[in-house]
């Protein structure tokens, strides 16, 4: 299943016991290499250049009236090294979350099952009046609970998992204002160049 699957990708590594296409096993290796590399990457190569265009921007600085605020290479690491690990924890967390999602679906389908079984099924070998008003308690618990609040706990975690965990890849408030897209602004900046 899909969360065994997911688990696995970092406890067992290349180890799928039911894969759901050829070769998953490979895919899941690199991916983790990939997630692997990427936080040296963060740490240390980022900040170098991150450095670097800080040095070539003080010295065009220099020669045309430009700010002088100067950041050292172990600030800009340690700065780095905080991104770094919000960036791992929030990869965690972002995956647990939508596995959260992914569970209450599966706890929606389950007791889909228990109102079935227990209104309907029960009530089948009776007569037709138990029956009738097997499919009414099913028909209502069904609409009630699976399909207004169900759908709204769904709704309303997906929409947290959009705005909350999703959007702060995007979004940091550093005090610089948002300008969105033009092209307006694009073509005017292009011809004024």
């Amino acid at each position: 299943n899909l969360i065994t699957t997911l688990i696995s990708i970092a406890l067992a590594p290349g180890n799928v016991d039911e894969p759901i296409y050829a070769g998953q096993d490979v895919v899941q290796l690199w991916l983790l290499a990939i997630a692997g590399l990427s936080v040296p990457i963060l740490l240390f190569a980022k900040p170098y250049f991150i450095s670097k265009d800080m040095k070539n921007q003080h010295h065009d600085d220099v020669e045309g009236n430009g700010h002088d605020e100067d950041h050292g290479l172990g600030e800009i690491i340690i700065h780095q090294a905080i991104e770094t690990i919000e960036f791992v924890l929030g990869m965690v967390s972002n995956t647990a979350s939508y596995l959260r999602l992914w569970a209450l679906s599966l706890a929606h389908s389950e007791l889909a099952t228990v109102f079935w079984e227990k209104a309907m099924l029960t009530t089948l070998n009776m007569n037709f009046f138990a029956a009738f008003l097997g499919f009414g308690v099913f028909a209502a618990t069904t609409f009630g609970v699976l399909l207004m609040m169900d759908v709204l706990e769904c709704f309303l975690h997906a929409l947290r998992l959009h705005w909350v965990e999703f959007q702060n890849k995007f979004f940091k408030a550093d005090g610089v204002r948002f300008a969105p897209y033009s092209f307006k602004h694009t073509i005017t900046d292009v011809t004024a160049a």
